[in-house]
Order: structure tokens, then C-alpha cells, then sequence
């Protein structure tokens, strides 16, 4: 693959990885490091790329692993236990998500408040709007997997934000 394959996957690709990565992490200079990341395997894994799903799935999914494993070696112990991706630390975000209206906001952060595969799937499917076999394929789970943790997780999801102050409207 060429250096414009990349640069081309980079300019689709690249905004919508790092978003997802920052939903994770909540450190915007991680998430760019973890995103540049992505893109770097993408380029020396491209001859594994089998073309069985989408140029998108397929980055998602490293994306999806670069994380997984920036977790792993920054909590050992949290990850071993199953505790990944549950940082309590906020670190500092991006202006453009500061702006967000303020009932956004609180969707964010109440998705944060969610375990790690809830959080994933409403992620996914919700917000970067996938397929169900795409984020299967991404999270590598089957298909029944993604609806039934999708289906818990918006139930969750629910509850939190009623928890948190907000009325049906945000909910709907």
C-alpha cells in the first residue's frame, strides 16, 4: 500500500477513530497518540487486510486493540481483574467537547459512568452509528452478543441519566 492509501484512510477515517479512542481514554494528546497509532499498524499490517468487511471496520477494530492495549499496560492489574478502560481520572478534552450543549454533555458523561462493553457498543452502534455485524466484527463478539449487550446498555444508559437529573426529552 502507498503512503496516498493511507492519507486517504487518514482524511475519512482519522477524526472519526479519534473520537472514539478519546471516549475511551479522556486524554486528548492519548487519544491523538493512540490514533496516530492506529493508523501506523494499519499501514504495516495493510497485506493482513483481507477485505472480509469494510477499510472502516477494519481500522475501527485496530483502533479497538491499540486501546485495549494501552490499557492493559498502563493497569495490569485492572485489566487481569476485567476492570479495563474504567479510568476515574478526567484528564483534560478537547474545546469542541467543552462546547457540546449541556444535555450532550450529559449523555457523555453519563455513557462514561457505564461499564466498559456497554460503553463500547452504545459507541458503536449509537454514536458512530456501525452495523451489528460491523461492531461485532470491530469487538469481536457474535452478532447476539452486540443486541443483547446493546439492549442492556441503553437500559443502563437510561438509568443513569435519570440519575443524573435528566428528563425524557434527551431520552428519546
Amino acid at each position: 500500500m502507498e503512503h496516498e492509501k493511507l492519507t486517504e484512510w487518514f482524511d475519512e477515517y482519522g477524526e472519526a477513530i479519534l473520537t472514539y479512542i478519546l471516549l475511551m481514554v479522556r486524554d486528548y494528546q492519548q487519544a491523538e497518540d493512540l490514533t496516530q497509532e492506529t493508523f501506523i499498524k494499519a499501514y504495516r499490517h495493510q497485506q493482513q487486510f483481507e477485505h472480509k468487511s469494510s477499510v472502516k471496520t477494519w481500522l475501527f477494530s485496530i483502533a479497538h486493540n491499540v486501546t485495549k492495549d494501552y490499557f492493559r499496560k498502563k493497569h495490569p492489574l485492572q485489566h487481569y481483574l476485567g476492570l479495563t478502560m474504567d479510568e476515574k481520572d478526567y484528564k483534560s478534552i478537547p474545546e469542541q467537547i467543552v462546547a457540546m450543549n449541556f444535555q450532550t454533555e450529559q449523555l457523555y458523561k453519563a455513557i462514561q459512568q457505564l461499564k466498559p462493553s456497554y460503553r463500547h457498543v452504545i459507541i458503536l452502534r449509537k454514536l458512530k452509528e456501525f452495523s451489528t455485524a460491523e461492531t461485532a466484527l470491530v469487538l469481536n463478539w457474535s452478532e447476539s452478543k452486540v443486541k443483547m449487550t446493546l439492549k442492556r446498555a441503553l437500559v443502563e444508559l437510561k438509568n443513569e441519566l435519570i440519575k443524573g437529573g435528566i428528563t425524557n426529552e434527551i431520552l428519546r
